[in-house]
């Protein structure tokens, strides 16, 4: 079922609870009444086909209109990558490790295995801490360079030099697949790790990193199908004035 601007936000959430958290990042929380996602979109100043766009990628992996999403501005795409670092760094891997912790204090095991995996979530934390902060630096900011550039119609040799030098593809030929590294972990912990005493918290930390790398890799696919292309593009009239 494909979701569209006509629905009531209540029933999407109501049939696919697990859009909460991409419905937050567009500042979207839970109260909204019988309101319809139209409504709410033009409420909150949202662009409503980007809206239903992202909400039905992650609702159903076999959606993914590559060519409608790159309609989208950069501008737009970037906001809303930006919005979902946030959500990654500040509450998702937080919330894991808390119930990770969570565990940990429930054993009397001095060394448990779920140390290990904490441990492991940390230096995860790290990296993508600075994948991100690569991105957000530097990535971002030159992706919105070329924008202004071509809106303005000003692109000086400076800018062309630029491009020439560090174009996009060398960016994402350093961009880490970070999603494999939750992979792993899931596989560490399915495989090699035996149940602790609170079973509940076991399959609630194991479904949150099933959660998480759904998340990620849908995350990943819009930043390497959508906004890389559109930067290739936007480079090469840069480069050619065309």
């Amino acid at each position: 079922m494909l979701i569209n601007e006509k629905m009531k936000m209540a029933d999407v959430i109501i049939h696919d609870p697990t859009l909460v958290p991409v419905i937050n990042r567009f500042g979207i929380y839970l109260g909204f009444g019988d309101a319809t996602i139209k409504e709410i979109c033009h409420k909150k100043n949202l662009n409503v086909q980007f809206f239903i766009t992202i909400i039905n990628a992650f609702h159903d992996s076999q959606y993914f209109p590559a060519r409608q999403l790159q309609n989208f501005s950069v501008e737009l795409i970037i906001d809303y990558l930006q919005k979902a670092h946030r959500y990654f760094l500040e509450d998702k891997l937080p919330e894991i490790s808390e119930l990770i912790e969570e565990t940990i204090a429930d054993t009397t095991d001095q060394r448990s295995p779920f140390m290990v995996i904490l441990k492991f979530l940390t230096r995860y934390k790290e990296e993508l801490t600075r994948h991100i902060g690569r991105e957000e630096e530097t990535v971002y900011p030159y992706v919105l360079k070329l924008n202004a550039a071509l809106l303005s119609g000003e692109v000086d040799d400076a800018l062309k030099k630029q491009v020439q030098n560090m174009p996009i593809e060398k960016y994402e030929a350093e961009h880490e697949n970070v999603e494999a590294k939750i992979f792993d972990l899931k596989n560490i912990i399915i495989r090699h790790l035996p149940v602790p005493n609170n079973q509940r918290l076991w399959y609630k930390i194991l479904r949150e990193i099933f959660t998480l790398e759904k998340e990620l890799n849908e995350h990943a696919r819009i930043e390497d199908l959508i906004l890389v292309p559109k930067v290739e593009i936007m480079e090469q009239k840069i480069l050619t004035g065309k």
